[in-house]
């Protein structure tokens, strides 16, 4: 029998995301580094058009019983996941990309004459606000999430980690070094952060954890 592979996730797997590791030969060790929360915000002041990077802040923004009148505007969104969670929820969804970088392009490219509300959390990076205020284009944003970091120390060496945001990454450094494995990542920007320490990252195609999954399963098979 050859020697199974063990493998990190800094976020809890579904039942079904693991069993095809586990088809593979592979354990699965698997602990929530970050946790999120909704906060409390008000739905005022908000723009033609709506700006959302993750599924936390629309889940966040879809228990306010006010989001039912947001539904008229149009929404730019970061992810596949997102988009599907928004459409599904009564958006209009414009545009949606994999990542904020490709997003911001696209609003300063196509759409810099509109204004628009970002949804976010408090880690969020400055990648699209940036964007946004070097193009003049005119936006206000409105935390509706926490993201906390839950760092524990893993006492069990494993041949991969799997990270899946750069607060992930950050998270689990603080208990935690990096030596040999392989890291496993949802994207590039969860990569950069990974660059000054470690060599050996491989990057999914899609940021997806599907994705994420799938380049373990081609590096392990």
């Amino acid at each position: 029998m050859a020697k199974s592979i063990q493998i990190l996730s800094t976020k809890k797997l579904s039942g079904e995301q693991k069993q095809a590791l586990v088809k593979s030969n592979i354990e699965v060790l698997e602990a929530d580094f970050i946790q999120t929360q909704n906060k409390s915000f008000e739905l005022k002041d908000i723009n033609e058009n709506l700006i959302f990077t993750s599924q936390n802040a629309v889940h966040s923004v879809l228990a306010d019983p006010k989001s039912e009148e947001l539904k008229s505007k149009n929404v730019f969104c970061v992810g596949l996941k997102t988009k599907i969670l928004l459409s599904e929820s009564g958006f209009n969804v414009v545009a949606y990309t994999g990542y904020a970088s490709d997003l911001a392009e696209i609003i300063t490219l196509i759409y810099r004459n509109e204004n628009y509300t970002f949804f976010s959390g408090n880690l969020r990076r400055e990648t699209l606000p940036k964007a946004l205020k070097d193009a003049n284009i005119k936006f206000n944003e409105i935390q509706v999430y926490d993201t906390s970091l839950t760092p524990q120390k893993i006492k069990t060496a494993v041949d991969a980690i799997l990270f899946f945001s750069p607060s992930g990454v950050e998270s689990y450094l603080k208990e935690n070094t990096i030596k040999k494995e392989k890291c496993f990542c949802i994207g590039e920007t969860t990569a950069e952060v990974l660059h000054k320490i470690t060599k050996n990252i491989l990057i999914a195609d899609q940021p997806t954890v599907e994705d994420v999954l799938e380049a373990v399963l081609e590096e392990y098979k």
